[in-house]
């Protein structure tokens, strides 16, 4: 019992609640009319006028219940436990269930603190002004809430852990592709030089053009390294595997018996590509096509373009399916952005204009 409530008290706040917006203002003014409705048209409320303007006066904690959970449940518990003692009669509002939402609020966004806090007043001030049924009642639906935020808490941090696993795992796979382009360029660099030592004698200018090409290599090399540490900066270094490059796109071309055939174009110059950038674009349209063949229904063609130009490499991945909005909450999409920003670029994923789903990436030629 002690260990529980010590790891409930040691409880952080889930990061990043959702900020407030016009959803809650919504929300605020549906529940002040349905106040209103009853108020005014229900026969035989007692103490109709202080009930009403009580009710309506605490509806806007609702703006605030992710910001400030425990003190929204106190005020409102507070104030509905007190206005009895002076009206003689318990809020008797259906309409005044909204609290239901701050206790949903205080058990999601909380800390373990402001949870047992809040849920000690709650069970305080039911257990106060209920007996019997109506006290079983009410324990009953505040559990079911309770378990309900509870359960949604959960849910989200099993999500936030598997999108942390998606990125890390794409880290990995970055860094995997940068080992083999470093390994080549400090491999060029060592032939060079050797090649420069044994002509420095009879030829100085081939020496000389020897230092070039070893200066262009260190800079690619370096421009490699930098990247592949920020890959590995929250991660442990991989195992060497082939890194595919942007000319086996090819491979993607053509008919398949998982899904639609898929059209490969690509324009402008990618031959001079750095290696990191032409693997990336590759997984990128890689998994891009793997999701539309899986999830794209009724597609007949999956169309990926590559343009090019001196500072931007592109690429756009669409196909022409059907329900295209069931496809954004995958956790391949987090893998894609996590790689594309970790080599200074984009990438977007949404439904297409008209039909379909189109995947979007943008990344610059040169790494810093």
């Amino acid at each position: 019992m002690v260990e529980p409530l010590r790891a409930l008290l040691a409880e952080p706040r889930p990061p990043d609640p959702p900020a407030r917006g016009r959803r809650d203002l919504i929300l605020v003014a549906l529940v002040m009319i349905g106040v209103l409705a009853e108020g005014l048209l229900r026969p035989g409320v007692p103490a109709r006028a202080a009930m009403l303007t009580m009710t309506l006066v605490l509806v806007p904690a609702l703006l605030w219940r992710r910001d400030r959970p425990l003190l929204m449940v106190a005020i409102v518990f507070a104030v509905t436990g007190l206005v009895p003692l002076f009206t003689g009669h318990q809020p008797e509002l259906v309409s005044g269930a909204y609290v239901l939402l701050l206790v949903y609020a205080l058990v999601r966004w909380g800390s373990g603190r402001e949870i047992a806090a809040g849920a000690a007043l709650i069970l305080v001030k039911t257990a106060v002004i209920s007996a019997g049924a109506d006290l079983v009642a009410g324990l009953l639906v505040m559990f079911a809430v309770f378990a309900l935020a509870v359960a949604a808490r959960y849910r989200s941090r099993l999500r936030a852990r598997e999108l942390d696993r998606v990125k890390l795992l794409e880290r990995e796979r970055l860094a995997r592709d940068l080992h083999d382009t470093v390994a080549h360029h400090v491999s060029a660099m060592a032939i060079r030089a050797q090649a420069g030592i044994a002509v420095s004698r009879t030829s100085p200018e081939g020496a000389v053009d020897a230092l070039r090409v070893i200066e262009a290599e260190a800079v690619r090399a370096l421009g490699e390294m930098r990247t592949m540490v920020r890959a590995l900066r929250d991660g442990d270094p991989a195992e060497l595997a082939p890194s595919p490059v942007i000319a086996d796109l090819s491979g993607l071309a053509g008919p398949s018996p998982e899904g639609p055939d898929v059209d490969v174009e690509i324009d402008g110059d990618v031959g001079d590509l750095p290696p990191a950038v032409g693997t990336a674009i590759y997984r990128l349209a890689q998994e891009s096509v793997t999701n539309a063949r899986r999830h794209a229904r009724h597609a007949t063609r999956i169309s990926v373009r590559v343009s090019a130009d001196a500072g931007t490499v592109r690429l756009c991945v669409t196909d022409d399916g059907a329900g295209g909005t069931a496809r954004g909450a995958g956790f391949g999409l987090a893998g894609m952005r996590e790689r594309a920003a970790l080599l200074g670029g984009v990438c977007e994923a949404g439904p297409g204009t008209g039909r379909g789903w189109t995947v979007t990436a943008a990344l610059p030629r040169g790494l810093a």
